[in-house]
């Protein structure tokens, strides 16, 4: 894939997961939030706490669950803690950390806690 086509095919599988929350009764707070960490694709509400969601889109779920590397978590990790700053209750909010994975037929697949928190 290309840069371009991969860019647009990624902003579609992140606009599917955010209807994906949003249906399900978690608002999307931010989307493609950057911090000086790095970038979060999708922060969604959970009544008082936050989701924060990175859309990984490949061939298959196996291939886009192999993109999501340790120093990618340390990025997100970083730039949530700095989103959080912001928030009533700072870092006491509650917080999950999901990968939302996308197959070449658009197919989702949310994995909760995928970081071990």
């Amino acid at each position: 894939m290309n840069g371009s086509v991969s860019y647009h095919s990624g902003f579609v599988a992140e606009g599917a997961v955010a209807a994906r929350y949003q249906a399900s009764g978690r608002p999307i707070a931010a989307r493609r939030w950057r911090g000086s960490g790095g970038e979060i694709d999708l922060i969604a509400r959970d009544g008082s706490g936050l989701i924060f969601i990175e859309v990984k889109k490949s061939r298959s779920f196996a291939r886009a669950a192999e993109q999501v590397s340790r120093r990618q978590i340390e990025r997100i990790y970083a730039s949530a803690a700095e989103f959080l700053s912001g928030e009533p209750r700072g870092q006491d909010t509650d917080v999950r950390f999901d990968v939302a994975l996308v197959d070449e037929t658009g197919q989702i697949r949310i994995v909760e806690n995928a970081f071990g928190f």
